[in-house]
């Protein structure tokens, strides 16, 4: 300190420190490095959007019983609320802070993604449907990580992790009809399909 003292200024020293300090602090924080914005309203996460989820399936199930048809119709409050308490179940998602939009056809999900210091907000965006099997379809259209690489395997990733919503939101129901139809528009996302 004496050698530091001796051939400085006691401003350059203090501005010196102050550089230092707020190095430390920028370091100890994780900085947000930009992405797409989210979309408007923010919708809300709740447990009572999750419990309608549930009171709707078993809903749907009950009129499928006696006409067999089955329609459900998901919100974007319901699904945001579901896949924000699935993802706080991971010890290490893909996303934060999830918000899912279902509109022209798409889900789109934003939320934040974390990466060493720096986290970004993201943008996925897919298409759902029904395969040969009467099984959902998910198929990624897009993805945008800001100035972040996409993760390696985003697709399988993404992927896995929906169909792992769709299955756990519906349970057993999931395997005792067949889908035939999906519709994503306004808000809401309808499956349409009938017992086995």
């Amino acid at each position: 300190m004496e050698l530091i003292r001796g051939n400085m200024h006691p401003r350059t020293i203090v501005l010196f420190l102050g550089g230092i300090a707020l190095a430390l602090a920028i370091l100890a924080c994780t900085l947000n490095i930009g992405g797409p914005e989210y979309p408007t309203p923010i919708i809300p996460v709740s447990t009572e959007a999750v419990g309608e989820l549930q009171s709707s399936i078993e809903t749907a199930v009950a009129a499928g019983e006696v006409n067999g048809q089955i329609i459900l119709t998901f919100t974007e409050p319901q699904l945001t609320s579901y896949l924000s308490y699935k993802f706080q179940t991971q010890s290490q998602p893909l996303i934060t802070d999830p918000q899912v939009y279902l509109r022209n056809g798409e889900i789109q999900i934003y939320g934040t993604v974390s990466q060493g210091y720096f986290e970004v907000t993201a943008m996925i965006i897919f298409s759902a449907g029904v395969d040969d099997q009467g099984q959902m379809k998910i198929e990624l259209i897009s993805a945008d990580f800001g100035p972040l690489p996409a993760p390696n395997g985003l697709k399988e990733i993404v992927s896995a992790t929906i169909q792992e919503a769709y299955t756990g939101a519906l349970g057993p129901v999931a395997t005792g009809f067949r889908l035939q139809n999906v519709t994503i528009s306004d808000g809401t996302m309808t499956i349409v399909g009938q017992t086995k």
